[in-house]
């Protein structure tokens, strides 16, 4: 996709596979997906597990797509209070630990502490308040659009949270089916994602957009998609 003669890509840094308890989009599908819907860069943050993106990576180079797509592996950890974000991650980080400690895990591996829906009263496992004001000076990007939140409002309180601290911002779709990987995304000019440089300097020159959908019609949709899914795989 070229808009003003300059290639653009999509990043969705929020995605499910397979490998997360709650979602069943196999890895060897996502590459084609990706491709069609130009998101050129997914990170995959499974629920407290961290090999759905080294796996991926994986599959991606054995397509000979290395230089088209990039994934980055992350992990979607369960604190003590609430779940954060690590990307670029080189090994699973367990779940249970204070978000301080998190915090201290993922910078130890070189990786980006991402602030993922956070504002959101509703989500059940978003971080807490007094959690999010402890580590604040730790986070270095912050989700400001999300699809699954249950009000779009959210996502704007995000967005003044982040610009008061001059801190990069992205999206994710949360996707828990393939259908739903790109529904967020930030739009920047095409490169590859090798490294968190990478990714903060394609972040500063992108646009975070998206498509907000009310959650009991996500929810519907992601029964749907599932169904339909596994009709097709045991057809």
């Amino acid at each position: 996709m070229f808009r003003e003669g300059v290639q653009v890509m999509r990043m969705d840094l929020h995605t499910h596979t397979e490998v997360s308890h709650d979602c069943h989009t196999r890895l060897r599908d996502i590459p084609a997906w990706m491709l069609r819907t130009n998101t050129r860069v997914i990170a995959v943050t499974d629920h407290d597990q961290h090999r759905g993106g080294p796996e991926l990576t994986r599959i991606v180079a054995d397509l000979g797509l290395s230089d088209r797509l990039s994934i980055i592996p992350g992990e979607e950890i369960t604190t003590r209070e609430g779940e954060l974000i690590g990307l670029f991650l080189q090994e699973r980080i367990a779940p249970d630990l204070s978000p301080e400690e998190t915090v201290v895990q993922i910078k130890a591996q070189g990786g980006l502490v991402m602030l993922q829906h956070g504002f959101d009263p509703l989500k059940r496992y978003r971080l807490k308040p007094e959690a999010t004001r402890r580590i604040a000076e730790q986070i270095d990007i912050v989700e400001t659009f999300n699809s699954r939140l249950s009000r779009q409002r959210w996502n704007r309180v995000a967005a003044t949270w982040a610009a008061e601290r001059h801190l990069p911002t992205c999206a994710g779709s949360d996707a828990h089916t393939m259908r739903d990987i790109g529904e967020a995304w930030v739009e920047t000019p095409f490169r590859l994602i090798r490294t968190p440089a990478d990714l903060l300097a394609a972040l500063h020159e992108g646009t975070v957009q998206g498509r907000w959908t009310h959650p009991l019609h996500a929810y519907g949709l992601k029964q749907w998609r599932n169904l339909n899914g596994r009709f097709r795989r045991e057809g």
